[in-house]
């Protein structure tokens, strides 16, 4: 899915008032596994089906794409997963902090949007505000995982992680499981980088006990 919308757009930047978690869930106390930019949900849907001991929340900027994910999952009956349209980088921040700072389980961030230019770093996903407020939310042991089959995509959302000090790559995980997605759950995007050949580059990190860093140290220069 690469249909782009400008994130820095006014109409992207009006904050949206995410629910709380017993209007999301059936059950809210299950741990939490929060899917950035989560496309038509597929990757959600068949992992939300297996594991029901999980809530899981998938967060998506294209207002088409969230409300067929939301249909699927209603007839598929899976009250253990929602979908949400917003802009992760305006509207995340004060849900993330409104939550048990255990349950949040898990964090996936797979194939975002390529902005390749270097002015458009700014539209990128991951964005050091955002990376902080996800840090806090995540207790230490949690994790967080990111893929893309760019390596310019990629390459900046590591840099910006390890420049947090906040995780460490899992070592629980070796290179040899990550050839493949530790979910066991393919998402779109990896299933058709996979039929072309492409590259995956993926990193699995675990939480750390270091404190966020200020926002201002965690711009980077390119």
């Amino acid at each position: 899915m690469r249909q782009h919308v400008n994130p820095l757009s006014r109409y992207f930047q009006l904050p949206k008032e995410i629910p709380g978690l017993k209007d999301l869930f059936k059950n809210p106390k299950l741990p939490i596994h929060l899917d950035i930019g989560s496309a038509r949900g597929r990757f959600l849907l068949n992992l939300a089906s297996v594991h029901q001991d999980q809530n899981f929340l998938g967060v998506e900027i294209r207002k088409s794409l969230v409300e067929s994910a939301i249909r699927e999952k209603n007839l598929l009956g899976l009250e253990n997963l929602n979908f949400i349209f917003c802009n992760a980088n305006v509207s995340l921040e004060y849900w993330l902090s409104c939550l048990n700072n255990k349950q949040l389980n898990v964090v996936s961030i797979q194939f975002p949007d390529p902005w390749f230019k270097r002015r458009h770093q700014k539209r990128r996903v991951l964005q050091p505000k955002l990376l902080i407020s996800l840090a806090k939310a995540l207790n230490p042991g949690k994790q967080i995982f990111i893929q893309s089959d760019v390596l310019s995509i990629i390459d900046p959302m590591i840099e910006l992680i390890e420049l947090s000090n906040c995780f460490d790559e899992d070592i629980r995980l070796t290179t040899t499981l990550l050839d493949s997605n530790p979910f066991k759950v393919l998402t779109e995007r990896e299933e058709y980088a996979l039929i072309k050949k492409l590259p995956i580059y993926k990193k699995m990190y675990v939480r750390n006990y270091n404190s966020p860093p200020d926002l201002e140290n965690l711009y980077l220069d390119n």
